[in-house]
């Protein structure tokens, strides 16, 4: 079976590793501050902090921000569960924001319009996460300027995005945001096993978070109610969480680090490869723009209907039983049960409910061969060879730079 997609793990890597087991510290040593900055050089930002999770990130971004009871946060429904979980960690109330139909993104227009809505009932939301699906950023400018005009923090929830740019920035430099957010998950494109990491160019919200991610407690006698008992004294001051790196875990980012920009070279040569070959079947692609370059996380594609409500699943399971490991990005959270039972139901996000149907992703992983690509595309063809292609759906050229 080839894998939707998986970790590349080089010697070099597996030695970062063995000379951190070799060495004094296992945890809150020197490799997670030495991650923390070399994660911030490499996307432009003033300060990064690790922790264990892209959740746990995303969880004291928003803890950083203030969100609470009473608070709303906004997101994508085309994401993990995570995206929106976070603010009911929080005690926040959560809603979503539909898609744009072909970048499988957040709609600004639909963002738009919901906070014309929300300003008249008094529901605005406190902090909006947009999700670069796939590693394509979302309209950032856009964004920007409405946070600006209602008045809300925004958190780039760019799990999918390290290496991608966005107006020729690097995703992370938070031009366009308060705080990004990444994940080092093994399917993401560097990995540290389990991690995540916040960065930003606000001082007070870096440290915020930083101490957020270790208990509340601080070592720090400016920041103590009172004078010290002496070196070995520390308080807490907040409610945190053991949510730390380890430094075997860092150890293993800084070394994936060193690869970003070949890991992502490969994945566009992949999409390529794909694009160049199945633009005559009846499926379409994320369109990508002209101002962007998507880190390609992942290779969705869109199989229409055909008038049969069932299509997209008997793919799947063809392709599965080909050998073809393909998998679904995502299930829309608001159908979720748990979500449900929020009171969300079927209807309230038509077009990333229509593109759920539809969904499939491919395999894309940095060492994927030319072999298994070629492999791929012709079970793809295999199996929707014998359908018709619906005019209106062949966007084979939306892969391309569009102005």
């Amino acid at each position: 079976m080839i894998p939707y997609g998986r970790q590349s793990i080089s010697e070099e890597d597996i030695q970062a590793v063995v000379d951190v087991l070799r060495s004094d510290y296992l945890t809150q040593g020197p490799s997670v501050p030495k991650f923390e900055q070399a994660v911030a050089d490499r996307v432009g930002a003033n300060y990064a902090v690790a922790v264990n999770s892209g959740t746990s990130a995303l969880h004291i971004a928003c803890l950083a921000l203030g969100l609470g009871a009473g608070d709303w946060l906004w997101t994508s429904p085309n994401t993990f569960v995570a995206s929106a979980n976070c603010a009911l960690y929080c005690g926040a109330q959560v809603d979503f924001v539909d898609i744009d139909p072909d970048t499988f993104n957040m709609s600004v227009s639909a963002l738009e319009c919901k906070l014309q809505q929300a300003e008249k009932t008094g529901t605005l939301p406190k902090i909006v996460i947009p999700v670069h699906f796939a590693g394509l950023s979302c309209d950032m400018q856009t964004i920007a300027r409405l946070a600006k005009q209602y008045g809300f923090y925004v958190i780039e929830d760019a799990c999918h995005a390290i290496g991608g740019k966005y107006h020729d920035k690097l995703i992370g430099s938070c031009c366009y945001s308060d705080i990004t957010v990444f994940s080092f998950h093994p399917v993401k494109i560097i990995t540290t096993a389990e991690g995540g990491m916040a960065v930003t160019q606000q001082p007070e919200l870096a440290s915020k978070m930083a101490l957020l991610r270790s208990h509340g407690i601080t070592r720090d006698v400016d920041a103590m109610t009172h004078q010290s008992d002496g070196p070995w004294y520390y308080q807490q001051i907040d409610l945190g969480f053991n949510y730390r790196m380890t430094d075997l875990q860092a150890a293993l980012g800084l070394s994936q680090l060193t690869k970003l920009d070949e890991f992502i070279l490969r994945r566009h040569q992949i999409a390529s490869h794909y694009l160049q070959h199945l633009e005559i079947l009846p499926i379409s692609f994320q369109s990508h723009f002209e101002a962007n370059s998507s880190a390609m996380h992942l290779f969705v594609i869109r199989v229409h209907l055909n008038k049969d409500n069932n299509f997209r699943e008997k793919v799947f399971i063809k392709l599965r039983d080909m050998g073809v490991g393909v998998n679904v990005h995502y299930i829309p959270v608001h159908l979720q049960p748990y979500y449900k039972k929020l009171g969300f139901k079927e209807g309230d996000f038509p077009e990333v409910e229509n593109y759920y149907r539809e969904v499939i992703s491919l395999p894309m992983y940095y060492e994927l061969g030319d072999e298994g690509v070629s492999y791929i595309v012709q079970c793809l063809k295999e199996v929707l060879g014998n359908f018709s292609i619906p005019n209106s759906y062949n966007n084979g050229e939306s892969f391309a730079s569009k102005g």
